[in-house]
């Protein structure tokens, strides 16, 4: 039995999204504000905490002005009118729906779910609703509470030299920010697999199932001995403990424990010797015994001379009780106090025999606190779901749920960037390294983890990233921002060698792709190199933003293209415009008949209509070079572009066709590489721009120097060079580092429908 799918609307920004969990391991990224955490806290308001943990700024911000519109008209609702209907809430309340996979030998988990007497095995679907639970109570609540109000209102309008008073609820989200919990209640429903649609192609949107007027609620949680749900938090809370915070103060249920707090409640639950002691706990209990018994004889004999005072005194008399003192200890308060948890150092030249150096957990760092933390807790979630305490092993009574829903929300906390990919690797190991797991393969584990760090995104298989887009306000009509979840094992289809790629490179290269603000494609090293350069000192905006570059060659670029929708970011593709003669490489020429050789131009840029001939590429206008898919997401394409230049220096201007970032660059700060010194590909740079004799001749000569060079080593030569900072972009990477910030610019401002003022220090 697996959680196929999890739907969640009117939470927060998640208007209607669906979540699809891996059989394993699930991991949610996204870039800053983008719904994760709000996802994560979905799950806990519906499936771990009770129906008294909602707040109203859990629901959907869009919905505040219809609730405020109801409140009205129930004010102006004369007395002795009809009830309010309950119709209008059930779009606007918070809601989540859980399908589930369940086969023949599991029916008796899911009785209550089963949607028909035809329904054998498969999909079975429940939903979780917060609603008002008596309507009528509501209204007559809200209306007696908005009298109150406007009579407090009059009679301190009597008083015309008093300011004006504010007072509690002001309208009906006013008052339902207090009254919440009152008058709404979590209800379950039974829903229908044959009525289960995918989410929207286009927005990505969910489509929940409507419920009939005549459906009935649920008369418990379905859940209840179905899923156990475990979570850790990302507020962890590890260092010292300061005055104002005891160890005691610190609840069972919270994650942000000491470590020795945490390895005491498994050692009392898991393995405490006490709780229903076995075969193999008799040495452990025989060794307490004796223990305890020289504790006593040395606790008598320390006492002795006290109790010899207090008697000389008159007591205890002939009737009175005697003083004896006794030993209660357990093998817990071995661990009871701050030393229970000790790091051992490694030390060099220590006597002989010298004990240890040893440090108290306090005087740790938080990453291994952190780490060994949760590798504990988890073991500490398995071994409950499974029963494995003392107790429930004594009982032979042991009712364990089919399904194990594990959260982790952000372990990247602390963690550097090695230990983030250990503990995510090993994660849903330790959730499943029990042998009652491989006895029963009925019962099934599934993690999900929320985070923002590429290091776990990089040790995570491809399949199992569900990536959290956030809309800004005006997009696909909605008023407020909202966010929107793809499955990244679906982008691709059916195309596995695309799929194939795209997952090996991206474990090659970065992950932080999928935390991005834009992303920036370029063709070899040299760009990577010089890009972020230009970019510190020419754009300062795109700069400040968070920009993933990706150095991928123009054959393979396209491969990305479904990966780039999926993630519906400005994305800028520098690439080389590769003119072929024939099948050869040749110098850009025009009228020549030559074609584009880079697949990546000839694949986007179809769709504008558009030849794959040079021609027709060198006078494409920078509208038809944008590959627009909404108002948030479009590509752009940056291809080399004629160029006026005066060889030798002094000469009249004349077009030159650059076909390479290095030979643009190079046209783009003539004077520059006319002074420059310099060895291998430079030094040849150098000596074809001195003894030139016209821009054709120029070109001819680079094209065969870079043709044969080292194109790293030139870029770093270039990057060295004293005078780097005076070096202009070439126009084609200016122009497309214009439009990329440009981009991000609009891309900050929440309202798309406001037009954007132009930034100041565009080109600091």
């Amino acid at each position: 039995m697996k959680i196929r799918h999890i739907e969640i609307a009117n939470f927060r920004k998640l208007q209607a999204v669906r979540v699809d969990l891996a059989d394993d391991t699930t991991l949610l990224v996204g870039a800053n504000n983008s719904g994760k955490s709000s996802a994560m806290l979905a799950l806990r308001r519906f499936l771990v905490s009770n129906k008294s943990a909602f707040r109203l700024v859990d629901f959907t911000l869009c919905h505040f002005p219809t609730i405020d519109t109801l409140g009205e008209a129930w004010e102006a609702a004369p007395a002795g009118s009809q009830p309010p209907m309950i119709d209008p809430w059930m779009a606007m309340v918070p809601t989540l729906d859980l399908w589930l996979t369940a086969e023949n030998g599991e029916l008796h988990f899911i009785k209550d779910l089963i949607p028909s007497f035809s329904w054998r095995s498969g999909l079975v679907g429940m939903r979780f609703r917060l609603e008002p639970k008596d309507i009528v109570a509501l209204y007559n609540d809200f209306r007696s509470e908005r009298e109150r109000v406007h009579a407090l209102e009059a009679e301190a309008a009597k008083d015309a030299d008093k300011t004006a008073l504010t007072l509690w609820p002001k309208d009906l989200t006013d008052f339902l920010t207090r009254r919440l919990g009152t008058h709404f209640d979590m209800r379950w429903y039974r829903l229908d697999p044959a009525r289960l649609v995918e989410p929207d192609k286009v927005t990505r949107e969910a489509v929940l199932q409507p419920l009939g007027p005549s459906t009935v609620p649920m008369q418990a949680n379905p859940l209840a001995g179905l899923v156990r749900v475990h979570e850790i938090n990302a507020q962890r809370g590890f260092g010292e403990l300061d005055g104002s915070e005891s160890e005691d103060s610190t609840s069972a249920g919270r994650s942000g424990r000491r470590l020795s707090e945490q390895l005491r409640a498994y050692y009392k639950r898991h393995l405490d010797p006490e709780q229903s002691p076995g075969p193999t706990d008799i040495e452990a209990l025989r060794a307490m015994d004796a223990a305890r018994d020289a504790f006593d004889v040395r606790l008598a004999a320390s006492f002795k001379p006290a109790f010899q005072e207090v008697e000389s005194l008159g007591y205890p008399g002939a009737n009175d009780p005697t003083i004896h003192v006794a030993t209660q200890l357990s093998a817990a308060d071995g661990i009871n106090h701050e030393s229970a948890v000790l790091f051992e150092l490694d030390s060099v030249g220590g006597a002989a025999g010298a004990p240890p150096l040893r440090l108290p957990e306090s005087s740790n760092g938080l990453g291994y606190q952190n780490l060994i933390s949760m590798i504990f807790r988890l073991m500490s979630f398995r071994d409950a779901w499974l029963r494995k305490s003392k107790a429930a092993h004594a009982s032979h009574c042991l009712v364990v749920e089919p399904i194990h829903l594990v959260m982790i929300e952000e372990p990247e906390a602390h963690l550097h960037a090695q230990v983030q990919q250990v503990f995510v690797r090993h994660a849903y190991h330790v959730l499943t390294n029990d042998p009652l797991l491989k006895k029963f393969p009925g019962l099934s584990t599934q993690l999900v983890v929320s985070s923002h760090s590429s290091h776990i995104a990089h040790e995570l298989p491809y399949a199992s990233l569900r990536y959290f887009r956030r809309l800004p306000a005006g997009m696909h009509g909605k008023h407020v921002p909202v966010s929107t979840v793809s499955n990244l094992e679906a982008v691709f289809g059916d195309d596995t060698s695309t799929k194939r790629f795209v997952s090996r490179y991206l474990r090659s290269q970065h992950a932080d792709v999928f935390f991005a603000d834009a992303l920036i494609l370029v063709e070899g090293a040299a760009e990577r190199i010089l890009l972020p350069h230009f970019i510190r000192n020419r754009f300062v905006p795109l700069h400040q933003a968070y920009v993933t570059m990706l150095e991928v060659g123009g054959s393979h670029a396209h491969r990305l293209r479904p990966l780039l929708d999926a993630l519906g970011i400005p994305c800028l593709v520098v690439t080389d415009i590769d003119a072929l003669g024939g099948k050869a490489s040749v110098p850009v020429k025009r009228n020549a008949g030559q074609v584009t050789g880079n697949p990546t131009l000839r694949s986007w840029l179809k769709s504008n209509n558009k030849t794959s001939g040079i021609d027709g590429l060198l006078d494409l206008s920078a509208t038809d070079k944008v590959i627009l898919s909404d108002d948030l997401y479009s590509i752009r394409m940056a291809y080399q572009t004629p160029a006026s230049v005066a060889v030798p220096a002094g000469a009249a201007p004349e077009e030159v066709l650059p076909g390479t970032f290095e030979d643009a660059l190079v046209f783009a700060n003539l004077a520059h590489f006319s002074a420059a010194k310099g060895k291998g590909m430079m030094g040849a740079v150098v000596r074809e721009v001195a003894k030139a004799a016209s821009g054709d001749a120029l070109a001819a000569g680079l094209f065969k120097v870079i043709g044969d060079g080292d194109k790293a080593g030139f870029a770093l030569g270039v990057l060295y060079d004293t005078d780097f900072e005076a070096l202009i972009p070439p126009s084609y990477i200016e122009e497309g580092l214009s439009w990329l910030q440009e981009r991000i610019v609009k891309k900050k401002h929440e309202m798309l429908l406001v037009s954007v003022p132009a930034e100041d220090g565009v080109h600091a």
